[in-house]
């Protein structure tokens, strides 16, 4: 057993709640620009402190006139985008805490949410959302409010609180401590039935307080970022708080079609990412190389890029190396940084790993990508690289107030600032998961001797085929998946003879990849998948896999499907993380045939 724990860098305040973050950003720097919002002309418009603060304080009245009272719990149903913020802190200031619920959900699940919460109203962002409540409306008549954005409700909530003292805001604001409910946020179901996680408001002051000292750097004093992953997920939702806390000036852009433009007009200083993101802006970047006849070049450009950073980790840099470089830093690497706006240095991922070539090359394209580690459970982060303690291939050390422990079998717990009050109505599922207060993640990982965390599988998925040999799909479907025309990868073959694989194409990458290949890129995805060039690419992807693992870990066979893998088909979750088990029963057929008939040892099939 191996275990590491930073202690908190700053006193612990019980008595505090999240607003008290907001409180603190306006007396310290009242006219800091705290938001963005877009204008007409594709502009900026700035959002200060003070006048955020003044938003709250309006829509915390309304809540309060409306009848909320402290302890409720109101359902919230939104994109990203400015409000969600501002909705968030009104809510804690009414004394009350967020239930988010993801925009995509369907009926049925806003149904088991609200029901099970047992929340007392709801807000939702559009006319579609309203339509997804209202089929079952009925069902759940706890709910007594609901707010519609689209109909302008917020700015009617706003100005109606005119009777509320500011005296009895603040009583109301104070009302919570630390160890009370800030906010219930499901899990998103990849294994089963959703929980409720329970995250308290020191969950949220102490792991922001800390964090924003241990990651200075990047949330230093003219600091700003483009939020475009959902903030109904509690990695971008804390990142939001900490940027309240930290003064970063945000803008918002949930249209990840429009995100290059967002980036380019806001000139972020870092961004808050999955590694897909990475992963899309490298492979977009290399077919448009290849289609305008520079595909060597940029590939060359990779290697070096590559071959410097990993230079860098050995402390000398050589003279030939350095020269390549610098030319490929004008030729390539400067139009890369341009596109994303020209200032972003640092780039913070989660969710997923990120390949360690993509690692090296974004770093001497010039933006370090800080890995991290954590769950809703744990309030997102639990281990992130720093500017100061970074290592490639890791999620970094423990945050402070933060401890991480290897138990005997690999599993990863988690102790501290960060890990959650308990899940909602369901003390069985809690003392599952809690052991003498540290949180048993189900993952799989291992500390070096710095303390520094590598993630090797998840504890629940880890595949043992009929030979007896242990098999963590990740090792597999994160490298194949970096391949520019393949969109998800799913490893399969528990108690079967041999790892299979069920692959889906990239519906985005591939016209441009079949036009670079001279075929028609106007097929359907259908026609892609038994197309003999695409088999030979996807191919090319799982031998590259296969060469990290030993035989018995390899893809031997795989079978490229006819559609891809979504939330709306329910395989995906709103993280975009597969659901397994969804996957396995939907094609449980496509995944017994690659194990019926003649016994090849390598092969593909197209399921149409």
């Amino acid at each position: 057993m191996k275990e590491f724990v930073v202690p908190a860098v700053v006193t612990a305040d019980p008595d505090a709640n999240a607003s008290d973050l907001l409180v603190d950003r306006v007396a310290l720097a009242p006219e800091g620009a705290l938001f963005s919002l877009p204008t007409a002309d594709g502009g900026w418009s700035d959002v200060t402190a003070r006048e955020f603060h003044d938003q709250v304080v309006a829509l915390a009245k309304g809540f309060m006139a409306a009848g909320v009272k402290s302890g409720d719990k109101i359902g919230f149903m939104c994109k990203t985008r400015y409000e969600w913020t501002l909705v968030d802190f009104a809510t804690w200031f009414a004394g009350a805490a967020l239930v988010p619920i993801y925009e995509t959900s369907s009926p049925s699940q806003i149904q088991y949410i609200l029901e099970n919460s047992e929340a007392n109203h709801i807000i939702v962002e559009t006319a579609e959302h309203f339509s997804r409540f209202d089929e079952i409306a009925g069902d759940v008549t706890g709910v007594g409010h609901v707010w519609q954005m689209h109909l302008g409700d917020l700015e009617k909530l706003a100005g109606s609180g005119h009777g509320v003292s500011d005296e009895d805001l603040e009583t109301r604001r104070t009302t919570a401590k630390g160890a009370d409910l800030a906010t219930l946020i499901y899990t998103s179901g990849s294994t089963g039935t959703p929980k409720g996680v329970v995250l308290t408001h020191s969950n949220f002051v102490e792991l922001c307080r800390n964090s924003a000292i241990a990651m200075k750097e990047v949330l230093a004093p003219g600091a700003s970022t483009v939020l475009f992953i959902t903030t109904a997920h509690i990695f971008a939702r804390l990142l939001s708080i900490l940027y309240v806390h930290g003064g970063v000036r945000v803008g918002h852009q949930a249209d990840t079609t429009q995100l290059m433009p967002a980036l380019g007009s806001f000139k972020p200083t870092f961004l808050l990412v999955v590694p897909r993101v990475f992963e899309k802006v490298y492979n977009s970047a290399e077919q448009k190389a290849e289609a305008g006849g520079r595909g060597k070049i940029f590939r060359k450009a990779a290697d070096v890029a590559v071959a410097h950073s990993q230079a860098l980790d050995t402390g000398s840099v050589p003279l030939g190396l350095r020269l390549q470089f610098a030319l490929f830093d004008r030729l390539v690497y400067s139009k890369l940084r341009s596109a994303m706006g020209g200032n972003v240095v640092y780039a913070i991922s989660g969710s997923a790993p990120l390949g360690l070539r993509l690692a090296h090359f974004f770093r001497s394209v010039g933006i370090r990508i800080l890995e991290g580690y954590g769950l809703t459970e744990t309030t997102a982060p639990a281990t992130v690289n720093l500017v100061d303690r970074f290592k490639i291939g890791t999620t970094g050390p423990a945050l402070p107030g933060v401890g991480i422990r290897i138990d005997e079998d690999g599993e990863i717990l988690v102790s501290g600032i960060n890990v959650f009050a308990g899940y909602w109505k369901n003390d069985a599922a809690t003392a599952e998961v809690m052991q003498d207060g540290w949180f048993r993640t189900g993952d799989i990982g291992v500390l070096d001797d710095d303390g520094y965390l590598t993630i090797t599988g998840r504890k629940k998925e880890i595949l043992v085929t009929a030979g007896g040999k242990n098999v963590a799909p990740a090792s597999l479907e994160d490298p194949i998946r970096s391949n520019p025309i393949i969109s998800q990868v799913v490893v399969v073959g528990d108690q079967k003879p041999f790892i299979s694989a069920l692959v889906t194409l990239d519906s985005e990458m591939l016209p441009t990849w079949l036009s670079n290949n001279d075929e028609n890129p106007s097929i359907s995805l259908a026609d892609a998948a038994s197309n003999p060039k695409v088999i030979a690419e996807v191919q090319r992807a799982v031998d590259a896999a296969n060469s990290r693992v030993s035989r018995a870990e390899s893809v031997r066979k795989f079978t490229i499907l006819a559609t891809d893998f979504t939330e709306a088909s329910g395989h995906l979750t709103p993280k975009l993380s597969i659901k397994r088990h969804v996957i396995a029963a939907d094609f449980a057929d496509v995944i017994e045939g690659m194990y019926s008939g003649s016994p090849q040892t390598q092969g593909v099939s197209i399921q149409h």
